[in-house]
């Protein structure tokens, strides 16, 4: 019972980082570090892994009431 409220604010936390790369992708925002130009594919990936990641936060979450 003591695990909820920590899954619940790592859950909002990965949708909000879902959600940055999400609007980096729909705007094609550019990104620099450095002389680097990020393309932006990493975005994809990273939008894929931290909404399965809020998924799984929120599922446990609810498994935990």
């Amino acid at each position: 019972m003591k695990d909820r409220p920590y899954l619940i604010v790592s859950g909002l936390l990965f949708s909000l980082v879902a959600l940055a790369h999400l609007l980096r992708l729909a705007y094609k925002v550019p990104l620099q570090v450095g002389e680097w130009s990020v393309p932006l594919w990493p975005s994809a990936v990273a939008v894929i892994v931290t909404f399965s990641l809020l998924v799984w936060a929120f599922r446990l979450a609810r498994l935990e009431q």
